[in-house]
């Protein structure tokens, strides 16, 4: 008994060591895992190998062109080790047929996959769907090979294919192998200073022609706040299904831009609405409206008050709006329903109302290009004398002739029956978004104390109440307070006045007392003023970054701050004027002494909404000046 269980141990060990040196990392795997760490230091994966391999079908029984996607990779842990997450979405135009992980031997690898509705805190419902497996690489060098066929039952919804990965990637191919009976383009996108080999060769047997395109040393995609979306910044390709001649007969695919609109305007040839239930709500918002504009504003901001925007994504729903009386009997909507409450509420209202397709500026491209990555945002145009005015309801507190930073100066496709019309959002000037603060504060002991005033106008207004009217009523003071205080236990406000908080025409004001604790100190017959209690842009900095910062609008803020001086004291000496003034932005910190009163002036302007990277380490120069202005103090003499 004894010798038999031994014996049984020693074999099981001996299976195990075996098992264990078909897939443990070699000498020159651990030694490979650290010289890409050292190149990689953020990474804890590297993709050593990946191949995208991608075919071309057609379905008969639905006349659809579909779209064969097989991805092999080889995954490496090149740090102590690692737990990832390998994911794959799919949907109701789309299937993953193998999705499997395997060993360096070529074993499957016994790890649970999930597959499970994929959620979102912006989606109410969707059909997407999302299979994932948690990975386990134990030691440094540890192997795993990835692989997925995926199948898309139709090429529209198949739209681009990128290099990069979350991960560094060391060898990548991507290869499209085209039947002679399909017209597809490859719009090679952002490939400019990238090594992107292209080869192709033709298989006159099987009549197809393959593009393979390789690209090695990929660094991994950057996980930077505010950068501009993925289309701008990394190299990939558009696929474009242009038509197919299936049986010497030609299926035109999307081979232009009118192709785009033909196929979304069959969608709202689809839909029913039914306006009988609107037209009470209707005639109530326009019945005592001075002005045609005045029932329009009605209109568009009962929605944006009344309608709550929840994204909702369905298969065809994606693209399809909802009928408008059901997003006026639910009170919610997503973007396309919304914009088809509006235009439905609008032509009762006897205008000329249209839903408008627009890609918001988190995307590059335009509408020369004739596909479904063009736009993902849909508002309702008006026409109205002569002019075109752009509703979104999705947008809180905004008012009629403002656009929110993210659709201006980008391409919009309104419905115009069986045709369409490109017209582009207007750009506002900064201006336009300008917020102020003005304060006259006297020094009293240790602190600062007197009256101060803020304004809003434009996107500094809309955002200012969309984050007011976020609280909960019993916490809005509270919330406002402290936010009036920046926060700052040494600030004190009270005595709060402003203007109506929810109106969109005027702007907002809001007046306070403030009182500012730990600001003057005494030594002989010196007092030491810390006159900064605003810090503005105090924290705005950028370490090592290398995308463009997106602001969420163009920014405008002019501040003018008066100290009286106590009498019988003079300032030893006034700052040194911060001036810089760039392409991208503008800073002025100015002081000026008038009579008793120091002038203390800060104008900080981001005219584009974006700062370039080329521009943040000037920035950076000027940022580590205001930074010691702010920590700075003055000496007050007596005089």
């Amino acid at each position: 008994m004894h010798t038999k269980f031994t014996l049984l141990l020693t074999f099981c060990f001996c299976f195990t060591s075996f098992s264990q040196k078909n897939i443990d990392p070699t000498p020159s795997d651990i030694e490979l895992a650290k010289s890409i760490r050292s190149k990689h230091d953020k990474s804890d994966i590297a993709i050593l190998e990946s191949t995208e391999s991608i075919s071309f079908g057609y379905n008969k029984s639905t006349s659809s062109v579909t779209v064969n996607l097989s991805v092999d990779e080889s995954l490496m842990n090149i740090n102590h080790r690692a737990d990832i997450f390998k994911y794959e979405f799919y949907d109701s135009s789309s299937k993953i047929e193998n999705f499997t992980i395997k060993y360096r031997n070529d074993k499957l690898a016994t790890f649970r996959v999930e597959d499970e509705f994929y959620k979102d805190n912006d989606l109410f419902y969707n059909d997407a769907r999302v299979k994932h497996v948690k990975i386990d690489f134990p030691v440094q060098g540890y192997t795993y090979n990835y692989h997925v066929d995926k199948k898309f039952e139709d090429v529209k919804y198949f739209t681009s294919v990128y290099f990069s990965d979350e991960y560094p990637v060391l060898k990548k191919k991507v290869i499209f192998t085209i039947p002679s009976w399909l017209n597809v383009e490859l719009k090679e996108m952002n490939f400019k200073d990238h090594p992107i080999l292209k080869t192709q060769t033709t298989d006159s047997k099987k009549n197809t022609t393959t593009i393979t395109y390789e690209f090695n040393d990929i660094p991994a995609l950057l996980n930077e706040v505010n950068s501009p979306g993925r289309s701008y910044l990394y190299p990939h390709i558009l696929i474009i299904a242009k038509s197919a001649e299936i049986n010497d007969k030609k299926i035109t695919l999307f081979n232009a831009t009118s192709d785009l609109y033909a196929w979304y305007h069959s969608l709202i040839k689809q839909m029913n609405n039914d306006v009988e239930p609107l037209k009470v709500k209707v005639n109530e918002l326009t019945s005592n409206a001075k002005t045609d504009e005045d029932k329009i504003k009605n209109i568009y901001y009962w929605v944006q008050d009344n309608i709550r925007y929840i994204a909702f994504e369905d298969g065809i729903a994606g693209f399809k709006p909802d009928d408008a009386q059901n997003v006026y009997q639910k009170r919610y909507g997503d973007c396309k329903g919304m914009a088809n409450l509006i235009k439905q509420m609008l032509i009762i209202a006897g205008f000329d109302a249209r839903l408008t397709w627009i890609g918001t500026r988190h995307i590059a491209y335009n509408y020369s290009i004739p596909s479904l990555s063009v736009d993902n945002h849909m508002i309702c145009t008006v026409m109205y004398k002569g002019k075109q005015l752009f509703l979104d309801g999705t947008e809180k507190n905004i008012s009629l002739n403002e656009y929110a930073e993210r659709i201006q100066n980008k391409e919009a496709m309104i419905e115009n029956g069986d045709s369409f019309i490109i017209s582009k959002v207007p750009a506002v000037d900064v201006s336009q978004n300008k917020e102020t603060f003005r304060a006259k504060l006297v020094m009293d002991g240790e602190k600062l104390k007197g009256n101060c005033k803020q304004t809003y106008l434009g996107e500094s207004r809309t955002e200012f109440q969309n984050i007011y009217h976020s609280f909960e009523t019993n916490r809005k003071q509270e919330a406002l307070e402290g936010y009036l205080a920046k926060n700052d236990k040494n600030n004190h406000v009270t005595n709060i006045k402003t203007s109506d908080l929810k109106s969109r025409e005027e702007a907002l004001t809001i007046d306070y007392q403030l009182e500012s604790e730990n600001r003057v100190s005494t030594f002989d017959d010196e007092l030491y003023l810390s006159f900064e209690f605003m810090n503005e842009y105090k924290k705005f900095f950028f370490k090592d970054r290398k995308t463009d910062y997106e602001f969420d609008y163009k920014t405008y803020f002019d501040s003018e701050i008066t100290i009286v001086l106590p009498v019988g004291y003079k300032i030893e000496k006034i700052p040194t004027n911060i001036i810089d003034k760039q392409e991208d932005y503008q800073v002025e910190i100015t002081f000026s002494l008038k009579g008793n009163e120091l002038v203390y002036r800060k104008l900080f302007v981001f005219n584009k909404a974006i700062m370039h990277q080329q521009q943040q380490e000037i920035w950076n120069t000027t940022h580590k000046k205001i930074t010691e202005l702010y920590n700075s103090t003055l000496t007050l003499l007596k005089s």
